[in-house]
């Protein structure tokens, strides 16, 4: 299998990264300069606000809007603040009077409790502070070093208005959201993770063979890290030597010696530390052994990433390739074809079929349709080929658009259990090669199988694309019958005015057309029952669901609707003359 990494940078706005297998696009990421990226970096901030309604506290860390930050997400060390000891447990009368504050976490419920982090990584591949966690024990209120506490204080006694607090970003805002903040502190390198809260050493989650896991362990403690940091072996770790593990480890202890020097210089809100840009990420977290090439479309990137590779994987720096041919570099692949298909609703699969994606906010759902797909075989084996074909895509796209939150997925009815069992174990394989974090159900008795995919950063979708001034995000508009009846209403309203005089009615040319020729009668009446005069203009310029009206009287002076205007979008005024 042939695996190359194409990096176009020739549009100095945007920054795009494929991963090709064989000449099918597999992993896409997408970075605009226009858009601000603070997943990863490290701030001192400044407590603004706390909700002990919801445990949280709100946090200005200098980017124009506050981040927040949960409870889960404080650090022990930050209790002695509250008179709490971060080393010893709380005693009953707290545990009782603070238990509906306890944090239950998802790495809870692995069976491996010798397991210390999992390496999750953000959308372009690097582990983030928030996600690499370490975990507590199971049952009990005497955790490991560097184990989170089960039960916390309320945040209101740790955390006062005012308090700084150093903190990392890891997951960005959405909409009106703010970014998601922790004080757990995650810098990635590239075999190691520095965790300075962790205060031991681990091996990611993701290595499951318990004798690589044992060596990966030794060599570590072998390396006698400082007392008091924590490192973890990232899954690039577990064939490195111990040659390549140290330098490793010694540039994370460089970086975070400057880190510690710029936070005692600093005072909040202010930024301590700040990730690479995308394509060296990009290169630090899902570069391996097995990628033949890399080709990048523009001569300075071309030189920072063969300096980055030179420092962290020098074996490699001649896999690393300038690509200099007049015909664009995406194009040659035939990757922009496939790029506006990952922005279609509707995905054909190869064999017949499609799957339909519909995104909302915190639910995808993602719909199977047999269209012309055919099998030899009965109707079941026909479903059942076709699920199989539909789970493999399912995973692809969720990779490509960046797909986050709970995702439904309704496959074609199966009445064979052992089918159902397939298509589920075909899907948990399909998403092993996703770096976010997966959690996937088996099938309901409703046919769906229903999952979570970690969200960090909004999808693709978002990151393209605005939502429609006409439509407003909805997919639809209203019909001129609709409008028209609509425009009715409003017109009555702003007849009864009291002096009245003159009513101006501008809106799309289909909805004007509809009330000139099918409600000329009704609005007749109106003139005559209130002796104003009513005159409907109609515009191509606008959209259909577009309404201005103007209400004057008798000399041409301005009257304002009494009624409040319904949407501010649709309904709208023009200043006076």
């Amino acid at each position: 299998m042939k695996k190359e990494m194409l990096i176009n940078v020739s549009q100095p706005e945007e920054c795009r990264i494929a991963i090709v297998e064989d000449g099918v696009l597999e992993e896409f990421y997408l970075e605009r300069t226009s858009q601000d990226n603070y997943v990863g970096n490290i701030y001192k901030g400044v407590v603004v606000n706390l909700e002990p309604g919801i445990q949280a506290a709100f946090v200005d860390f200098g980017v124009g809007k506050n981040g927040f930050l949960h409870i889960s997400d404080v650090e022990p060390q930050y209790f002695r603040q509250g008179g709490y000891d971060p080393n010893s447990p709380l005693d009953d009368k707290q545990d009782l009077a603070n238990s509906r504050y306890a944090s239950d976490f998802g790495d809870d419920d692995s069976p491996d409790d010798d397991d210390d982090d999992d390496d999750v990584p953000d959308e372009s591949g690097s582990s983030r502070g928030g996600r690499n966690r370490p975990r507590q024990q199971r049952g009990g209120r005497h955790a490991r070093v560097g184990a989170r506490p089960r039960v916390k204080p309320p945040i209101q006694e740790i955390l006062k208005r005012g308090d700084e607090v150093l903190v990392q970003v890891i997951k960005e805002g959405i909409g009106n959201k703010g970014p998601t903040l922790s004080t757990y502190i995650s810098i990635p390198g590239r075999y190691l993770v520095l965790m300075p809260a962790l205060g031991r050493v681990g091996v990611s989650r993701k290595i499951d063979d318990d004798q690589v896991r044992r060596r990966l362990r030794t060599t570590l403690l072998e390396l006698e890290p400082p007392k008091g940091l924590g490192f973890i072996v990232r899954t690039a770790g577990q064939d490195r030597t111990k040659k390549e593990l140290s330098r490793d480890m010694a540039y994370l202890l460089r970086l975070w010696k400057l880190i510690v020097r710029k936070i005692r210089k600093s005072n909040g809100p202010c930024v301590i530390y700040e990730e690479s840009d995308m394509i060296i990420r990009t290169i630090r977290d899902i570069f391996a052994a097995d990628v033949d090439a890399i080709y990048v479309d523009r001569q300075e990137q071309f030189e920072a990433a063969k300096e980055f590779l030179q420092l962290v994987m020098p074996r490699y720096v001649n896999r690393l390739q300038n690509y200099d041919s007049k015909e664009p570099l995406f194009r040659k692949y035939n990757l922009d074809e496939e790029i506006a298909k990952i922005h279609q609703r509707e995905v054909p699969l190869s064999r017949g079929g499609s799957i339909v994606i519909d995104q909302t906010e915190a639910l995808v759902a993602i719909d199977v349709n047999s269209g012309n797909f055919r099998s030899d075989g009965t109707a079941e084996e026909s479903a059942y080929q076709l699920n199989l074909l539909a789970a493999k895509e399912i995973a692809r796209q969720l990779r490509l658009r960046d797909l986050g939150g709970v995702v439904v997925n309704d496959f074609i009815d199966m009445r064979r259990e052992k089918h159902r069992r397939n298509v589920e174990r075909a899907l948990k394989d399909a998403i092993k090669r996703d770096r976010a974090r997966t959690k996937i159900l088996r099938t309901s008795p409703f046919g769906l199988v229903e999952m979570t995919r970690q969200r960090i950063r909004p999808s693709l979708k978002r990151s393209i694309f605005k939502d429609c001034p006409c439509c407003y995000g909805k997919g639809v508009v209203k019909s001129g019958e609709s409008m028209a009846i609509e425009v009715t209403r409003t017109v009555i309203a702003a007849a009864h005015q009291p002096g009245a005089a003159h009513v101006n009615v501008r809106v799309n040319d289909e909805v004007a057309a509809y009330l000139n020729n099918k409600k000329r009668r009704e609005i007749a009446l109106i003139e005559d029952e209130t002796k104003v005069v009513v005159q409907i203009t109609g515009s191509e310029s606008v959209f259909p669901e577009f309404l201005e009206v103007e209400c004057k009287d008798g000399e041409g002076r301005r009257i304002f609707l009494r009624d409040k205007e319904e949407d501010r979008h649709r309904y709208a005024t023009r200043p006076n003359n």
